[in-house]
């Protein structure tokens, strides 16, 4: 079962529309930052219910056979031992202009936090805290791009008559960033389109009684703000933010002031 292609179009324009985080080669990595003057149209399949680093991969490859230099050699393959052990994945493997490109794929949403750390990079971190953007970029480096280099990657690639030292290696990274609610941030090393919104803690909530309140599913993160939402006051959504708080978890919900303007956000625990 797939899901709806009315639903998927809007998730694949907020994806489309989403910036590349690096601009620059970022831990010696370069990134991949051809782009499509105009949206296509999302014509893939996309399974009910498949998580949402996985529906973005289907995006990528969606936009980037667009673009015409571009050929895909495979994608999302599971590279094993022997004993049918997976060892990692490739996202994409690729030519682009007869050149062959291992293409590692990224789609993050980030808080932006100024006590972490000492410079950009260090200061994202993930919504719930667990996972940081320097985390996320040693593992590329240090494990998933090595992964073209293994033993147990090289009969993939003598299927498609190449061997590793043919590729080229690059990053897809793009990501949403959110601020602390009230400040200004001048970025430097990131892109500062990917800002997206801003982030708040529970504590601060009734700062926000006057706004209207839309929480989308997991996978309608990617969705560009619409006021075409069913919108929730503040008092009825109270329960469910409580019960999230309760919880420890941080949600994404949209945010429409009095004056009709319409924001991402993360409420946060801490």
């Amino acid at each position: 079962m797939n899901d709806k292609q009315e639903d998927l179009q809007p998730q694949f324009s907020g994806f489309f529309n989403t910036p590349h985080l690096f601009l620059h080669p970022v831990f010696g990595m370069q990134p991949f930052l051809k782009t499509l003057s105009n949206m296509p149209v999302f014509s893939g399949a996309m399974p009910v219910n498949i998580r949402l680093g996985q529906r973005v991969e289907r995006f990528v490859t969606c936009e980037i056979s667009h673009l015409e230099t571009i050929k895909i050699l495979s994608e999302n393959n599971q590279i094993q031992t022997e004993t049918k052990h997976t060892v990692g994945e490739l996202d994409c493997l690729l030519l682009d202009n007869e050149q062959p490109v291992h293409l590692e794929i990224q789609f993050k949403y980030y808080l932006y936090d100024e006590s972490l750390g000492e410079n950009e990079i260090d200061h994202c971190i993930g919504p719930m805290r667990r996972d940081t953007l320097n985390e996320k970029l040693r593992k590329l480096r240090d494990k998933q791009l090595p992964l073209l280099y293994r033993s147990e990657t090289k009969p993939l690639l003598e299927r498609l008559n190449f061997g590793a030292e043919d590729f080229i290696q690059q990053l897809y990274f793009k990501a949403q960033l959110f601020i602390p609610y009230g400040k200004t941030i001048t970025l430097k090393t990131l892109n500062p389109e990917c800002i997206y919104g801003f982030y708040f803690k529970y504590a601060d909530l009734p700062q926000f009684k006057a706004c209207k309140f839309y929480k989308p599913k997991k996978t309608d993160w990617l969705l560009d703000v619409t006021p075409q939402v069913n919108w929730q006051t503040y008092q009825s959504i109270l329960p469910e933010l409580n019960g999230f708080e309760a919880e420890g978890y941080a949600p994404l919900v949209w945010l429409k002031f009095e004056n009709g303007e319409i924001f991402k956000c993360f409420i946060v625990v801490k």
